[in-house]
């Protein structure tokens, strides 16, 4: 912004000279003067700027034809605003820009009659000069693309693997958890009812009291149960902190709109696990195709009691799309778990909304 800002000012700066110096009708050369700000400001919106940069040097050469005798101040602006295209526009569109500019300054040249072969001469000592600028910009560019897409590869592939991990881990004490289940319990809701018969046939204190330290021992196994299960289902809480890590690590602002009673909800391992790739999948193709930094997700619950996502982007530019790789493995993780998805945009917006039907059932030891 701040190059801009300067770039902005010194583009100000030089009509306003023109203008003070060289205008006859002052009115008439602020009127074409607004113009000419107006199309340098939309340059900040880097949006169709091909078409906003053959605008400004039209517009110049305009006004050099209408109100001016001097061209040296004329091609200053022109050969200014090229020296700006440089760091924006890539490939063809500069070489565009240049045959135009190239086209204009000659025929204002030989308008004012001018020296055209001096004009010509520094016009092509100046080209070689932007010419470098722009293969030296570009190439810088597709370094740091790279240099982003490598970055971002290693991230997800970093959070795919620690997700991983924690996928491995809830599983080995999911295991651990049923196995204390259908033994340990089992065995101990066996035994208490064995003590239970000795208690009512030998009639003895002794048998009631281990049947009691039974029972404390058959309560304990269902605490150590539900604790090894307690991650595996930590909720939409859990989800969001993971999201929170993301979008620290990509720069993008994340809206977050949780409605009542969700931060509640218990979710197995299986079900965060998507609900965070859904979300890390919209992110992904947000920053990749939408060159958007902001996202908006709103978490709910359905009328049914399922659970509701609906994570939506800005877009600057409507283009066709198909479900590539990612969409396809989201929508085939949603419908795994019984949900299903939805994948569209509108002029403004890409969205994906969706819901899955939530898991209660739990293990706990029987007796």
């Amino acid at each position: 912004m701040k190059i801009f800002l300067l770039r902005f000012s010194l583009f100000v700066l030089l009509w306003a000279y023109m203008i003070w110096q060289y205008s006859p009708q002052l009115s008439l050369s602020i009127f074409i003067f607004s113009i000419a700000v107006t199309l340098f400001f939309f340059l900040s919106l880097e949006r169709m700027l091909l078409f906003l940069y053959i605008g400004l040097s039209l517009v110049t050469m305009i006004h050099s034809i209408l109100l001016m005798d001097e061209t040296f101040i004329t091609f200053l602006i022109i050969l200014f605003v090229t020296a700006i295209s440089a760091f924006q526009l890539r490939g063809s569109q500069e070489l565009y820009y240049l045959i135009v500019n190239f086209i204009i300054i000659g025929g204002l040249a030989l308008y004012h009659r001018s020296n055209f072969i001096e004009v010509i001469l520094m016009l092509a000592l100046f080209y070689f000069f932007i010419i470098s600028l722009n293969r030296l910009t570009n190439e810088r560019q597709e370094q740091i693309e790279i240099y982003d897409q490598l970055l971002s590869e290693y991230r997800k592939f970093k959070r795919m693997n620690l997700v991983a991990e924690e996928d491995t881990r809830l599983q080995e004490r999911n295991r651990i958890a049923r196995d204390i289940h259908d033994s340990v319990g089992h065995r101990l809701t066996a035994l208490i009812m064995q003590l239970e018969i000795l208690a009512i046939q030998e009639k003895k204190d002794s048998y009631r009291e281990l049947k009691r330290m039974a029972n404390e021992s058959l309560e304990e196994t269902r605490h150590a149960v539900k604790a090894l299960q307690s991650d595996e289902n930590e909720g939409i809480a859990t989800v969001i902190h993971l999201i929170r890590r993301l979008e620290a690590e990509s720069h993008i602002r994340v809206q977050f709109t949780t409605q009542q009673g969700v931060l509640s909800v218990k979710l197995s391992n299986d079900q965060s696990v998507v609900l965070y790739r859904v979300i890390q999948e919209a992110l992904t193709n947000a920053m990749r195709h939408a060159q958007s930094r902001e996202i908006h997700i709103i978490l709910g619950k359905s009328a049914i009691g399922d659970i509701s996502f609906d994570i939506t982007n800005s877009i600057y530019e409507v283009r066709n799309f198909t479900d590539g790789f990612g969409l396809t493995s989201m929508k085939k993780r949603v419908e795994e778990i019984g949900g299903k998805v939805e994948v569209y945009q509108t002029n403004s917006q890409f969205i994906v909304k969706g819901s899955f039907p939530i898991d209660q059932g739990e293990y706990v030891c029987g007796g």
